[in-house]
C-alpha cells in the first residue's frame, strides 16, 4: 500500500506518523512546499517577541529525524501542482531543482492548510507589508525588526494572531497600532467580554482603532503610509496583515473534489472527500458544526491533529472511526489577560435564529481569603428550555484555562446547566473555591431558567422608559463613584426597610457591581409583592466596560 500526504505541519504530520504505526510495511511519501515540517505554528509570535529565544524550540521534528524514526520519505521544498484522481497520481515540482515528476498512490491525504488573506488593496505588495503564517514569515519579520530599526508597527486585524503579534511587538519596545474593521476584537467573543479585553489592551499603550479599515498603502521615504476609510493616515515602519485566512482548496478544486458551502474541502465523518481514495484534514476542510448542524471551518491545531489520527486509521483499516466535529475551543494570552471561548457565541446563534439565553457572572479564580486571587468573568450561552450548554467565554487572569476545558467538554457532550451545577472539581484554597466559578456560573444560569432570576442586559438599559425605575443596590460610596443615569440608590442591606420608596406601579430594574447583590435584592422584592423586578446581567462592571467602549458612558 502506498500513501501520499500533501502538507506536513499539523494534521499531515500526525497522519503520517500514525500511518506508520498502523502499517509498518506501507510506502509513505510526504510532500511539504516549505522548508520545515511539524513546527509550532502557534509559537511564532512569541519567538518574534523574544519570549521564546531558541528558534529550534519551535520545531517538533525535522525531515531527517522524521524519516529516520518513521521510515517515511519526506520531500520538503516540493510543491504538488496537480492531482489526477482517475490515474491516482500527483504531479510534483522540486522547488530547488525545478524538476517535475509524477508519483502514484493508493490513498491520498490532503493537508494543505489555509492561506492568509491579502485583499487587493493598492500598494499591498510593497516591501514591509507582511503576513505571519509560517517559519519563513517569522524569520522575515524578525530580520526586518532587527535590521531596519523598526520603531512603529501597524497590525491590521484584531483576531487571535493579530493580538498576539501586537503584544509581542509591544514587548520588544515597538509602538503598536491595531486596526480592526469590526466593532470589536476577537470575533469568537460576544461584545461584552470583548469590551473588557479592549479596555485592557488600551491600558498597555496600544493604539486600538475599531470600525476602521485600510483603503490603500503608499511608500513615503523609508516608511509606509496607511490610508484609512475615515480619511486619516498612519505611518509605520512595518505592517503586519492579520486579516484572517481561507482554506487552501486549489488542488482539491482542480481535482474535481466537492467544495462545501463554507468554501472548504468537503469531507464526511470519516475524513473522506468526495473521492473514496482521497482524505483531507486540517484548516482546508469543512465539517458539520455539532451544535448548529451548519458547515464550518476551524483553524486550530488541536482539531487538525485529531483529524490526522482519525484519517490515518480509516485509510488503513477502512472507514470505522468517526470525527464528531469541533466546538472551536480556543484560548489566547492578551497581555496580562487570558481570554478563552468554546462553542457558539450568542451573536451567531441569534443570526441562525436559534433560541438561547445568556448569563454573565463574575467570580474569583480561587478562594478570596487566599493570597493572589484574581477576577474571572464567565459568560454562558444555553438553551432556555432544556438547558443545553451551547457555548462559554471567559476573561480573567488566572484559572481561565482549566475552566474553559471543563466547559468545552460539556459543550461537546451536549451537557446541560444542571450538569454544570453538579460538576465536581478539586478544591483547595490556592486553586479554587468550595463553590467553583464553574458551579457558580451554573447556579446563575439555573436561576434564570427557573425564573428565580429575571435579567436584562447592558444594551437594553437605554430602552428603559418612564415605566421602569432603576435601583442601584450598591453602597452609597459605590453609587457616588459612578452610576447609571436616573437610578436611585438604596443599598441592599437597607432595602427591606426602604421598600416604601419604590413605586408599586412600575417595573423595577435592579443592578449592583457584579450581579449577586442585585439578585438578592430581586428575590427580596419579588417575595414582598413586587412582581416586575429584573436584575442587570453582569452588573455595573460589565455595563461600564461596554458603554465606555461605545463612548456612551454617562455617569
Amino acid at each position: 500500500m502506498k500513501y501520499i500526504i500533501i502538507g506536513a505541519v499539523a494534521g499531515g504530520a500526525s497522519a503520517a506518523a500514525r500511518l506508520r504505526r498502523m502499517d509498518e510495511q506501507a510506502e509513505i511519501v510526504v510532500f511539504e512546499k516549505g522548508d520545515y515540517i511539524s513546527y509550532a505554528n502557534c509559537g511564532l509570535p512569541y519567538y518574534i517577541g523574544n519570549v521564546i529565544n531558541d528558534r529550534n524550540a519551535l520545531f517538533v521534528t525535522n525531515a531527517i529525524s522524521f524519516k529516520q524514526r518513521f521510515a517515511i520519505d519526506v520531500r520538503i521544498q516540493t510543491v504538488i501542482t496537480g492531482i489526477d484522481p482517475i490515474a491516482k497520481t500527483v504531479t510534483a515540482m522540486d522547488l530547488k531543482s525545478g524538476n517535475v515528476y509524477t508519483e502514484t498512490y493508493d490513498k491520498l491525504l490532503l493537508a494543505p492548510g489555509a492561506e492568509p488573506i491579502r485583499p487587493p488593496l493598492p500598494g499591498i505588495t510593497l516591501p514591509g507589508i507582511v503576513t505571519l503564517r509560517n517559519v519563513m514569515d517569522t524569520d522575515s519579520i524578525k530580520a526586518l525588526v532587527q535590521q531596519k530599526q523598526v520603531k512603529r508597527v501597524v497590525v491590521v486585524g484584531g483576531g487571535f494572531i493579530g493580538l498576539e503579534m501586537a503584544e509581542n511587538l509591544h514587548h520588544i519596545g515597538l509602538e503598536v497600532t491595531v486596526i480592526e474593521m469590526g466593532n470589536q476584537v476577537l470575533a469568537p467573543l460576544d461584545y461584552p467580554l470583548a469590551a473588557m479585553v479592549q479596555q485592557h489592551i488600551r491600558t498597555k499603550g496600544v493604539d486600538l482603532q475599531l470600525q476602521t479599515a485600510v483603503t490603500s498603502f503608499e511608500k513615503k521615504g523609508e516608511q509606509l503610509l496607511i490610508n484609512l476609510n475615515n480619511g486619516k493616515q498612519l505611518t509605520a515602519d512595518l505592517v503586519v496583515l492579520s486579516i484572517g485566512v481561507r482554506p487552501d482548496i486549489s488542488l482539491a478544486q482542480h481535482a474535481g473534489l466537492t467544495i462545501g458551502s463554507a468554501k472548504g474541502i468537503w469531507v464526511n465523518s470519516f475524513m473522506q472527500t468526495s473521492n473514496e481514495s482521497i482524505y483531507a484534514v486540517g484548516d482546508a476542510i469543512e465539517f458539520t458544526n455539532p451544535i448548529t448542524g451548519v458547515s464550518m471551518n476551524t483553524y486550530l491545531a488541536g482539531p487538525a491533529n485529531k483529524q490526522g489520527r482519525i484519517a490515518a486509521d480509516n485509510m488503513v483499516l477502512g472507514n470505522h472511526k468517526k470525527y464528531n466535529g469541533a466546538v472551536n475551543t480556543a484560548i489566547v494570552k492578551v497581555f496580562d489577560l487570558t481570554v478563552a471561548a468554546t462553542g457558539m457565541p450568542a451573536k451567531q446563534l441569534a443570526n441562525l435564529q436559534i433560541a438561547h439565553q445568556v448569563s454573565t457572572s463574575h467570580h474569583s479564580s480561587h478562594a478570596g481569603y487566599y493570597p493572589g486571587s484574581q477576577p474571572l468573568s464567565i459568560q454562558l450561552v444555553f438553551d432556555p428550555e432544556q438547558g443545553r450548554l451551547y457555548g462559554a467565554q471567559i476573561v480573567g487572569y488566572d484559572g481561565v484555562d482549566k475552566r474553559i476545558d471543563v466547559l468545552s467538554s460539556m459543550v461537546q457532550h451536549n451537557e446541560t446547566i444542571d450538569d454544570l451545577t453538579a460538576y465536581e472539581q478539586a478544591y483547595a484554597p490556592p486553586f479554587s473555591s468550595a463553590k467553583d466559578p464553574i458551579n457558580m456560573s451554573g447556579f446563575v444560569a439555573e436561576n434564570i431558567m427557573t425564573d428565580r432570576l429575571r435579567v436584562f442586559y447592558w444594551d437594553q438599559v437605554a430602552a428603559l422608559d418612564e415605566n421602569t425605575q432603576l435601583v442601584d443596590v450598591r453602597t452609597a460610596e459605590e453609587f457616588a463613584s459612578g452610576a447609571i443615569a436616573n437610578a436611585i440608590n438604596i443599598p441592599l442591606d437597607e432595602l427591606r426597610n426602604r421598600m416604601n420608596e419604590l413605586p408599586t406601579n412600575k417595573r423595577i430594574a435592579i443592578y449592583c457591581q457584579a450581579g449577586l447583590r442585585g439578585y438578592i435584592g430581586q428575590r427580596i422584592l419579588r417575595q414582598r409583592g413586587f412582581e416586575q423586578v429584573m436584575n442587570l446581567s453582569g452588573g455595573y462592571q460589565l455595563y461600564k466596560s461596554c458603554m465606555q467602549e461605545q463612548g456612551l458612558l454617562n455617569e
